[in-house]
């Protein structure tokens, strides 16, 4: 006896008693695509409220980037530096701002966040400075960056911190990922090892 219903009309769900009509194999294949199915929609609903919610919240968030690897592989040479420098460009005046308000942190983590902060602060200067030598011999399209305003407020706490850090942590591996593509390509790498 078999009993069927049918669930947003996609898929027929067939309970088998007392008979072998559909192999296991065929059940397992079915299941495995409604699961896979039903990821993909988490991951686009994920993203959709990422984008509408959260993504919003950081200064860069105006900036289109690539999101993911298949699409920083899509980008020339002088827009991923480009986007690149952009990137950390905006993220001077913020980590001036974070190093100055470690101060409403608790004092046990005032010490270790300023020190990690000023490592921060070198490091990005390191970086821009080398960049900018290699967006010189890369051509104009290299050297355009994008003006991605910061604008401070009053108030600065820890849940300000937080999402500053959040943010600094999500553009610091979009620009580490733009690198390793740059990198890829100038080393004459296969898309796929990259």
């Amino acid at each position: 006896m078999i009993h069927c219903t049918r669930f947003n009309n996609v898929m027929m769900l067939c309970v088998v008693t007392m008979c072998r009509a559909v192999p296991i194999n065929d059940l397992i294949y079915r299941a495995s695509q409604q699961s896979d199915k039903l990821h993909a929609l988490s991951t686009m609903l994920t993203q959709e409220l990422v984008c509408t919610y959260r993504v919003h919240a950081c200064h860069t968030s105006s900036l289109q980037t690539p999101t993911d690897k298949e699409q920083a592989l899509q980008v020339s040479e002088s827009d991923l530096l480009s986007l690149a420098r952009s990137l950390l460009q905006a993220w001077s005046d913020p980590l001036v701002v974070l190093s100055s308000s470690t101060n409403v942190l608790p004092y046990s983590a005032q010490s270790t966040l300023s020190k990690t902060i000023q490592k921060m602060q070198e490091h990005s200067k390191d970086l821009k400075d080398g960049l900018d030598i290699l967006s010189s011999k890369m051509g104009p399209a290299a050297q355009t960056i994008t003006s991605l305003p910061f604008i401070e407020t009053n108030e600065i706490g820890q849940d300000k911190i937080t999402k500053l850090l959040s943010c600094f942590r999500r553009d610091s591996h979009k620009i580490d990922s733009f690198l390793k593509v740059l990198r890829c390509r100038a080393a004459n790498m296969q898309p796929q090892m990259c």
